[in-house]
């Protein structure tokens, strides 16, 4: 009778998580036993349900408190570092209640926690939600590139009063619906745009006209460019959308520089060095290549084998001579708001 009634608590409380996994990030786990469980000492095995799970594309180990006392935060950091010198992940610790004060030294020691229907902090997901699933949110400095790559796409798009979700951008451009819900949460962070909730689904809303929502997000916005590098001439005729100077030549009266520069994903970039012989060069030479690897994907908002006017001066506003510094406002004098 014990282990039906235990076997059907757990069962209740693996419900109970995926549930509210699916409500708030709209993501279905399936929890499988963790067999290295068996390697962990007794007292360990006896405090906890050992699983493992898949959030987003981040490997987690959930480590289900079966006490019906409340453990210290700091204990229960201690058995998680005992875990994690045995599983090469992230690990999760999950109790059906926590008091106000424990989850909030939870937090202090850097716990990641799951209370189902309560709350969640996972760090490593950039997550925190509180009762009411109110967020918490740190200050933000600089846009992730998925929430660069969102706010491109939408002063491109022009249509700023129509109202976006997290699933129909992340298929636009190609991030997962989680990954867009924080880009979501980081611009309503810096006071760019509205989220409202109907049902499950978040919708977003600009709330400001274009030219303004380019101006404010200025300080949040980075360079694309990850890293640039110089390369032989390839056998073969570059398709990929050209980018640097050699692309605001296009877009002003700049004169066209001997080495073209192109920009790549680094997806894109990781491919051509597995397929390709590239050779990377120290220095430019006559008829080398420059490649531009960007944080998110220039094919995205290319036209014309060019990348986007926005994209491209984010990349070169940090350029202080002057004749690129007019080309620029060049450019951007005839980008259609």
């Amino acid at each position: 009778m014990h282990n039906q009634r235990y076997k059907g608590n757990v069962q209740n409380k693996h419900s109970q998580l995926k549930r509210y996994l699916q409500e708030t990030l709209g993501i279905e786990v399936n929890p499988t036993a963790w067999h290295g469980g068996r390697s962990m000492p007794f007292f360990l095995r006896n405090l906890y349900t050992f699983l493992e799970i898949q959030l987003v594309e981040v490997c987690c180990l959930l480590m289900l408190d079966r006490s019906e006392q409340e453990q210290s935060s700091a204990t229960v950091r201690k058995h998680m570092n005992l875990v994690l010198s045995k599983w090469n992940g992230e690990v999760v610790y999950v109790r059906g209640r926590v008091s106000a004060y424990n989850r909030k030294r939870l937090i202090e020691h850097k716990v990641p926690f799951l209370v189902a229907g309560n709350q969640m902090y996972l760090p490593f997901l950039g997550i925190d939600l509180r009762e009411h699933f109110k967020k918490i949110r740190a200050k933000v400095e600089k846009f992730s590139p998925s929430t660069q790559a969102l706010v491109i796409r939408i002063l491109l798009g022009g249509n700023i009063d129509r109202i976006a979700t997290p699933a129909e951008m992340a298929q636009c451009l190609g991030y997962s619906p989680m990954t867009m819900t924080r880009a979501f949460n980081e611009l309503e962070s810096v006071g760019l745009g509205k989220i409202s909730t109907t049902g499950r689904e978040r919708h977003l809303k600009f709330i400001k006209p274009v030219k303004d929502i380019w101006k404010e997000a200025q300080p949040f916005l980075r360079s694309p460019v990850k890293k640039a590098v110089q390369i032989a001439p390839m056998d073969f005729e570059p398709l990929w959308p050209r980018a640097g100077l050699t692309a605001l030549s296009y877009y002003s009266m700049l004169v066209e520089p001997a080495n073209p520069a192109f920009a790549l994903s680094k997806k894109d970039w990781k491919s051509l060095e597995q397929i390709r012989h590239v050779v990377n060069l120290p220095h430019k030479e006559s008829g080398a290549l420059e490649i531009e690897v960007w944080d998110y994907a220039p094919t995205l908002f290319a036209r014309d084998k060019l990348v986007d006017r926005l994209s491209l001066y984010l990349s070169l506003k940090q350029n202080k001579n002057e004749r690129v510094e007019t080309a620029l406002e060049e450019m951007m004098k005839d980008q259609q708001w």
